[in-house]
């Protein structure tokens, strides 16, 4: 992968392009001017481009870019802030002051309406696999500006961890979370073009016993699954699926004994 910047840059976005392709061991490019299909063309490669405002992957099989924007959070939150209702937060039964691991980050939205409701005495932690994902979801919930301090403060609070989900729940203590939540992909197909640079990075970890089975382990009141409605994950894994018309996914839920 070739990691280049915007074509309007500085000194700084080249210093932290340099230490970004560093960390992901790909190779910085000096940009001058030249397109991104220019570039994927003559070195037949991903490119990462770092702006002033977002960064974007763009692959080399691929003309659509991948990049972060909090998206549904935005509104989803503004819903909530005028006492609507959000089911993720139903699901999850999440609180202020309450501890939130997501093992499935991805673009973070559901971590960002997380962290917006459990607030500054809450904890957030966000797992993703990937590594480009998670470089372009962490710099972005540090930089991106919503207008709305509210969701700015949630998406400063996350915390993004690089790893496999599997290894980070073994590394932890039973009853760790308040909630931990798992989004694997779908079985099912739901088609979005928005999700489409998504679905080339994304890890397709089938998720085994050994990882609910921790997953249970680490949570101190419950494990929420959201899946597509004809998942056969929910039964095979004890959860009670929370059924809703029209909606093509479902939340599970799997409580823990007190």
């Amino acid at each position: 992968m070739i990691v280049t910047t915007s074509n309007r840059t500085n000194d700084f976005m080249q210093n932290l392009a340099k230490e970004i392709a560093n960390n992901l061991q790909a190779t910085y490019m000096v940009r001058n001017k030249r397109s991104i299909e220019a570039i994927k063309s003559k070195f037949k490669s991903d490119v990462l481009v770092i702006g002033k405002e977002k960064f974007e992957f763009f692959s080399y099989e691929s003309n659509a870019p991948f990049f972060f924007h909090p998206n549904s959070a935005m509104f989803r939150i503004k819903r909530l802030l005028n006492n609507e209702s959000d089911p993720f937060v139903e699901a999850t039964n999440l609180r202020s002051g309450s501890s939130f691991l997501d093992c499935t980050l991805g673009l973070g939205s559901d971590s960002i309406v997380a962290s917006f409701v459990v607030g500054s005495k809450g904890q957030v932690i966000g797992i993703e696999a990937n590594p480009i994902i998670a470089t372009l979801v962490a710099t972005g919930l540090k930089e991106w500006n919503t207008g709305e301090e509210s969701i700015d403060s949630a998406m400063r609070r996350i915390t993004v961890k690089n790893n496999h989900s599997l290894e980070e729940l073994k590394s932890m203590s039973d009853r760790s979370f308040d909630s931990v939540y798992i989004d694997p992909m779908f079985e099912e197909s739901i088609d979005s073009v928005g999700l489409q640079p998504l679905k080339q990075l994304a890890v397709y970890d089938e998720w085994t016993k050994e990882m609910i089975f921790h997953a249970k382990r680490v949570t101190k009141n419950r494990v929420v699954l959201k899946d597509h409605y004809k998942s056969k994950r929910f039964e095979e894994f004890g959860f009670k699926q929370l059924k809703r018309k029209s909606a093509k996914f479902h939340y599970g839920i799997w409580e823990k004994e007190i």
